[in-house]
């Protein structure tokens, strides 16, 4: 009984969630995916000459304020959609999963591709070019022209 009274309230709250709402979680959920994908990048590049972890430390420190923010809803929308324990299984899944991803590399960037953008993006001050990069940079590869595309 119990069980499926937690399952019905949060199928409620998944039907209550607007599409803003949805997207805005995803998007928190893209933006911290980029993150990690960029710090498990610049460390299996970092033996070579396009090692970029001076590059993403100031991406980092340049984007501090929205990555910790898209961190903190994400969780925060977790808590609310599986509770304290259930949100922090999500949260190691999704790092976890992304580490393991690219611990091999980027399937369609090199480390001197990445190294690039992530020099352009820590130059940017605007939280805006996270989600755009995100949305370039973790899906397929682009057939043409986006922003961070081939390079």
């Amino acid at each position: 009984m119990f069980k499926k009274t937690i399952a019905a309230a949060a199928t409620a709250a998944a039907l209550m969630m607007t599409p803003t709402t949805a997207a805005a979680a995803s998007q928190d959920e893209q933006v911290r995916k980029l993150d990690i994908m960029l710090m498990v990048t610049s460390l299996r590049c970092r033996m070579g000459s396009d090692d970029f972890q001076p590059q993403y430390r100031k991406f980092s420190a340049s984007h501090i304020t929205a990555l910790n923010a898209a961190a903190r809803r994400l969780e925060s929308g977790l808590v609310a959609r599986h509770g304290k324990k259930g949100a922090a299984r999500a949260l190691d899944r999704i790092s976890v999963g992304m580490a393991n991803q690219y611990g091999q590399g980027h399937p369609w960037l090199g480390c001197a591709e990445l190294k690039e953008i992530t020099t352009d993006l820590a130059q940017s001050k605007d939280p805006a070019i996270l989600a755009q990069a995100a949305d370039e940079l973790l899906g397929p590869a682009p057939r043409s022209g986006g922003r961070w595309a081939r390079r």
